[in-house]
């Protein structure tokens, strides 16, 4: 049995699994962020909601990561984007790959610097400090920001796939990201 590989005309299951899942997964991230920004502190929902978040950005930097690997692994495979779009796709992909990396990592790197050390599921992953450390800290102010500009680019990924690719176009893009594949034009 062959390994899953991308091929021109679709993307394979391992990468449509990576892709739906980390959208779903994301989609709770950003609810989970909603939350904790519009309900008052305390709030029922507002602790269930906002209890995800730390053990599923910690589950979605792995995941990107995987992903990452996964996808340059097959890139010489994967359906070709040409043209002045196929550029902005490209620069698009990777913005929201850095932002997916780069907002976790900020946050983890913070955990590092904590005096209070950071324990993931009960296994101590950066031990207790004597001291805050004030360089690991500072890039973390901006954690939520950063996160609130993924989240759009995340919508405008959305946008332009539903807008360009499935009613302009009708390039089959959306078709090859849910496996059935079509000829390309």
């Amino acid at each position: 049995m062959s390994r899953p590989a991308d091929r021109p005309e679709t993307y394979d299951r391992v990468t449509r699994a990576l892709h739906w899942g980390m959208a779903a997964l994301l989609a709770a991230q950003f609810l989970s962020a909603a939350a904790h920004w519009g309900l008052p502190r305390g709030h029922i929902m507002w602790r269930i909601l906002w209890s995800y978040h730390l053990p599923l950005g910690i589950a979605l930097f792995f995941l990107v990561l995987f992903r990452g690997i996964w996808g340059l692994g097959n890139i010489s495979r994967r359906p070709v984007h040409s043209g002045v779009m196929g550029r902005v796709a490209a620069t698009g992909h990777i913005i929201l790959y850095t932002l997916m990396v780069v907002v976790p990592a900020v946050r983890i790197l913070a955990a590092a610097g904590n005096k209070k050390g950071f324990n993931l599921l009960g296994i101590p992953v950066f031990p207790t400090r004597d001291e805050h450390v004030a360089w690991m800290r500072a890039p973390a102010e901006w954690h939520g920001e950063m996160g609130w500009i993924l989240g759009l680019l995340v919508v405008g990924h959305i946008a332009i796939a539903l807008i360009w690719h499935q009613w302009i176009r009708r390039d089959a893009t959306l078709q090859r990201m849910v496996g059935r594949s079509k000829a390309v034009r």
